[in-house]
């Protein structure tokens, strides 16, 4: 190749500046052109080719600005742009006017031709650097050669020592596309985040007015719960008082005997009646009462059960039930502490089971001796607390918001005396004026229109008699049971599974000839309105007696030789049976704030398991899950007539009872505890708690081969709360026999006689 070089700046620009490296060592151009001819990377070589073209386009247009001008001068007519747009590309155009114009644009061919020459020789510059590296790239040297065919540097120990700092042009055009590609990028994925950013917002917008609108279409009524009102000298926030009458079956409004309630219904909302959850007994009811659960959800699926998995038998008058394993859902007091609203709860039965951790503010513990007119004043000292505007006052001596009352009285006595005897509607008429002090108390702190005062009861009452008893012995072999729950209706838990089927078929048979009771296998055929079978502890047999009456074992109660002797049964009133039945009506009378209806309103009758939902929302609170599906505000379908009002149930139709052809006043009792283990002859009766039970009676013992006489006038063991002052003269004359009755009670293998202690009312 030629020593010079059309890339040297001495043949094209006399006064071109050097064009060496900053890092060179050499003095003159020339030097410069052999370093150039030598050792040069393509880079370089490209940002050399580049600023060559550069300062030929700049000295082109240089040149035809001079010709522009020339031309003005002397009058010439201009090119037409397009002429000049292909004149500027050195193209030879024909027709162009002077011989000294063609001269110039010859020139400017030549010099095209000598472009072409320097590409050519640059290019054949550029194929014997490539060999030349790659001969060094077989001596080791590949890596650099791949750094300076890629990169464009000169590493250190090259012919041209260190690498120019400057990027090549190629380098520089590539990152301009992909700062292009980058930039689009960066729009496209900035325009889907965008995009992705507001749809969610649209979609949790729409959820939340999705919500909105459900909680509106289910809590609409509930607003106006949550304004604070006054009384003139307090605040109150919604209250609610929520009271439980055990017992009270729901024709007894229709006896004349209860002004006050009556009054309280025409000022009020309520149903011609309530219908209890089966089996209908006490504790399950009043659980469900307060937890909108049937009892096969919350667990307490009688006053007595078998628990397979605990191995246990709950009894609800022994002190172990009140452990929190036996107690499912949550109740309303839970709720509502839970939710920041405190509580405060009157022996009612489950709230001394310390049930989810959480305690009433205030808990009263069962107590069956305490008088009707202390309730009133408990329930008022409740109210008469101060509330939150009260600076000075401590937190846990504030008013409560929720109060929850249980009166066992009626419950008591219909056991005791029968719900049509004349002690019932004495007590009936005492605790309707128990009632009218407390909204006396009311009205005068002026609280009728500012607190929710809510009045239930959780069964009715069925009479029974001697002639509606079946003899379990006589139905099924009992050495076959190893449990059985219930009373007066019998759960049974055979000792071998196997034998549960033969069981079945035997009562089935009998039961087809005998029309007074139902059997029926939980997991079968128990009847769905029942809900009763989706628990492992309700028993897998049952025996289900029509209302008024009663299975007992011939350890209880002998039927056969009770009617030969004319011996009464006790107690005379129960309940337990099917939840639908007349008898078993329950109550559910509201007045308050939270019910702003036309007074006397008549709503449709409803199960119990509502009314959890409904004093929820009486209070603002949100209920946990449950089966209750009605809510606030009630529906009412009219207001209360004579026309409206239920006919009287009939207590059943009594066989012809020996008992009254023979005159005699002799009875016979039994108690539930003893009832429901009476077929288990391992289960001993509990210990009564939180009530005192009276005296032991006792019994005349006479040989087995004279007729029995037994004089037992004592309740079911549990209901008693107030004895009348003839029954404490008889509890005192037999004083004397108490162990003639306990032996009496084991000969005949009923365990060994009650134990003398407390328990809760109701049954």
């Amino acid at each position: 190749m030629p020593t010079g070089s059309f890339l040297s700046p001495a043949n094209y620009d006399d006064d071109a500046s050097s064009i060496h490296s900053e890092r060179s060592d050499q003095d003159t151009d020339s030097e410069d052109d052999e370093v150039l001819m030598g050792a040069r990377t393509s880079a370089e070589i490209r940002e050399h080719d580049r600023s060559v073209f550069t300062e030929e386009e700049e000295r082109d247009k240089l040149l035809e600005d001079s010709r522009r001008r020339e031309r003005r001068g002397s009058a010439m007519s201009l090119p037409k742009p397009l002429k000049k747009l292909f004149s500027q590309s050195y193209t030879h155009l024909p027709g162009l006017g002077s011989s000294e114009h063609v001269n110039e644009i010859k020139g400017n061919g030549s010099g095209k031709r000598d472009r072409r020459r320097r590409r050519r020789e640059r290019r054949e510059r550029r194929s014997e650097k490539k060999e030349r590296l790659i001969g060094e790239a077989e001596h080791g040297e590949r890596r650099e050669l791949m750094y300076e065919m890629e990169e464009g540097g000169m590493k250190e120990g090259s012919s041209t020592g260190s690498s120019s700092d400057a990027e090549g042009s190629d380098e520089i055009d590539r990152r301009g596309l992909l700062g292009l590609q980058d930039d689009k990028s960066t729009r496209t994925r900035q325009w889907r985040r965008w995009c992705f950013i507001h749809l969610l917002i649209a979609v949790g917008f729409s959820i939340l007015v999705l919500v909105a609108w459900k909680l509106s279409l289910n809590r609409k009524g509930i607003k106006y719960n949550q304004k604070i009102m006054s009384n003139g000298t307090a605040l109150f926030a919604p209250t609610t008082i929520l009271i439980s009458l055990d017992g009270f079956r729901a024709d007894f409004l229709n006896r004349g005997l209860t002004p006050r309630l009556n009054a309280f219904v025409k000022e009020g909302i309520s149903p011609v009646y309530m219908n209890p959850s089966f089996p209908s007994v006490t504790f399950p009811n009043h659980y469900t009462l307060v937890t909108g659960l049937y009892p096969e959800s919350h667990g307490v699926v009688g006053n007595t059960f078998w628990d397979a998995e605990l191995k246990e038998e709950f009894f609800y008058t022994d002190a172990l039930a009140m452990q929190p394993k036996w107690w499912g859902g949550e109740p309303l007091w839970v709720t509502a502490e839970n939710q920041g609203i405190r509580t405060a709860v009157h022996m009612w039965p489950g709230s001394e089971a310390h049930i989810l951790g959480v305690e009433p503010a205030f808990l009263d513990t069962f107590n069956g001796e305490e008088l009707l007119d202390n309730k009133v004043s408990r329930v008022l000292e409740l109210l008469d607390k101060p509330g939150e505007e009260d600076e000075v006052a401590e937190v846990v001596d504030m008013r409560p918001q929720f109060i929850a009352a249980y009166v066992p009285n009626v419950d008591a006595d219909g056991h005791l005396y029968g719900p049509n005897s004349t002690e019932i509607k004495t007590t009936i008429n005492q605790v309707d004026t128990m009632l009218d002090q407390l909204f006396q108390g009311l009205e005068e702190r002026n609280l009728t229109s500012i607190v929710n005062v809510v009045v239930v009861s959780d069964h009715g009452m069925a009479t029974t008699d001697t002639n509606r008893l079946i003899q379990l012995d006589d139905l099924i072999d009992i050495n076959l049971i190893e449990h059985s729950d219930g009373w007066p209706l019998y759960g049974l838990r055979p000792k071998n599974p196997a034998d549960l089927q033969g069981m079945y078929d035997t009562l089935a048979i009998t039961s087809a000839q005998n029309q007074n009771f139902e059997v029926y296998l939980r997991d079968e055929n128990m009847p769905e309105r029942y809900h009763f079978t989706k628990n492992e502890r309700i028993a897998p047999l049952w025996i289900v007696p029509k209302t008024g009456w009663a299975i007992v074992t011939k350890g209880e109660f002998n039927v056969a030789d009770a009617k030969e002797q004319g011996l009464a049964y006790h107690p005379k009133g129960l309940h337990g049976y099917d939840h639908e039945h007349p008898l078993m009506r329950a109550i559910f009378i509201a007045r308050g704030p939270a019910f702003p209806h036309a007074p006397n309103s008549r709503v449709e009758p409803f199960q119990n398991i509502e009314v959890y939902n409904i004093i929820c929302d009486s209070l603002g609170l949100d209920p946990k899950p449950n089966n209750g599906t009605l809510r606030l505000p009630l529906k009412p379908v009219g207001i209360h007539t004579p026309e409206t009002t239920p006919e009287d149930p009939s207590d059943p139709e009594p066989s012809p009872s020996p008992a009254s052809d023979a005159g005699s006043d002799a009875i016979i009792s039994i108690s539930p505890v003893e009832a429901s283990s009476a077929a288990d002859p391992n289960v001993v009766p509990p210990t009564m708690i939180g009530v005192d039970q009276p005296e032991e009676v006792s019994v005349d013992v006479i040989s087995v081969d004279q007729p029995v006489e037994v004089s037992v006038d004592r309740p079911v063991v549990g209901d008693e709360t107030e004895v009348a002052a003839e029954d404490k003269k008889f509890f005192d004359w037999i004083k004397g026999k108490l162990g003639e009755v306990k032996d009496w009670f084991k000969e005949l293998g009923g365990g060994d006689g009650e134990k003398e202690g407390e328990g809760e009312s109701g049954e």
